[in-house]
């Protein structure tokens, strides 16, 4: 069987349809791949430093050999993880000729692709590989963030439950896109606590690419929770993030007493020590007489009056951040509410005279 060379778009079409094995070595993949690609290595990080070492210093002949040592004992094994691989996807047979597909890539679609890909189509697979492997899978990424994107800002001082009113807005049939879980952050000084180890900066931009991807080919409008740039380690791409700036922002203007009751609720159970070192890091600009009142208060178990100086501190940061746009009173609504609820959907869809889904 022809082994087929495809671009990047067709190769993200099958890539719904088939699995993706990515054959770099486990460092590559560790700091960012295609999301949803199993990693089958030709060579494991060591052997990779050995072939690429041999390439530049003596020559591709000598790599070449080199990487045919490492490559010729594991060829059962990787024929063998293919097979496993694909008996886990129902919808991997080709109809037509019976033969099981697979997506290969490396990092440029050269030889590490090619020399799996020749292996696996001797033994009687269909296999497609991705002309410029890695490497043009991120300029596609890279190339997302200017498209143009029909986004819809949620707003709202911390402490509005914007994340939770997200996920109602998705149930009532809106797209969205939630940064902050894709970050794996909540977004301010308290929100890596208790939280899974966030991406690198090039793993959460391809997350955030595919699903812009997804949704910009169904979606007349996507929901995004209003962010600063920087969400813990990782940063909005600098694309994506000036069309939010100056996309309609949809205000929930909720009383301050009943954000703080649900601050409370949402972080009181967190570990104290945890607290006071999210605290200690923000104390330059909460200042040095909060600092140490908000710790005093933590220390007594005073949930409630050590947020009151957070909220404080946190409700004037955003509305720094909130007026730092241009033509900010042409793009924001403003939408009363009385109280922290999911409820506030109905207020936001009637608002927009979108029809709620039952």
């Amino acid at each position: 069987m022809a082994i087929e060379k495809i671009h990047i778009e067709h190769f993200l079409q099958l890539a719904e349809q088939f699995p993706v094995i990515d054959v770099r070595s486990p460092a590559e993949y560790l700091h960012a791949h295609l999301p949803g690609a199993i990693n089958l290595p030709l060579f494991n990080n060591e052997e990779r430093k050995i072939v690429g070492t041999l390439y530049k210093q003596k020559s591709r002949e000598d790599a070449i050999k080199a990487g045919l040592e490492f490559f010729g004992p594991k060829m059962r094994s990787v024929v063998e993880s293919a097979e496993s691989i694909t008996s886990k996807n129902a919808n991997n047979i080709d109809t037509e000729n019976r033969h099981k597909t697979i997506l290969i890539h490396c990092w440029r679609g050269g030889m590490r692709s090619g020399a799996i890909a020749w292996l696996l189509d001797l033994y009687g697979f269909k296999i497609f590989t991705l002309t410029g492997g890695y490497k043009s899978f991120r300029n596609h990424v890279l190339s997302v963030f200017d498209r143009p994107i029909p986004i819809h800002i949620l707003g709202g001082y911390t402490g509005s439950g914007k994340t939770e009113i997200l996920k109602v807005l998705e149930k009532h049939g809106q797209s969205i896109l939630d940064l902050e879980s894709l970050a794996k952050h909540k977004g301010s000084a308290f929100g890596n606590i208790d939280m899974p180890a966030q991406p690198s900066q090039e793993m959460f931009e391809n997350l955030l690419a595919i699903d812009i991807i997804a949704l910009n080919n169904e979606a007349d409008i996507i929901w995004v929770e209003d962010e600063s740039q920087r969400i813990g380690q990782v940063n909005i791409p600098t694309g994506f993030w000036e069309q939010m700036r100056t996309s309609p922002v949809f205000f929930l203007n909720i009383p301050f007493e009943k954000r703080l009751n649900h601050l409370v609720e949402e972080y009181g159970g967190l570990d104290k020590e945890k607290m006071m070192g999210a605290i200690i890091r923000i104390q330059k600009r909460l200042g040095g007489v909060e600092t140490r009142n908000a710790l005093l208060f933590l220390e007594q178990n005073d949930m409630k009056s050590c947020f009151h100086i957070l909220l404080k501190y946190y409700d004037k940061y955003y509305i720094k951040a909130l007026h730092n746009r241009d033509n900010i009173e042409t793009l924001i609504q403003m939408l009363p509410c009385e109280s922290v609820q999911p409820e506030n959907v109905k207020t936001l869809l009637n608002q927009l005279k979108i029809h709620e889904n039952p």
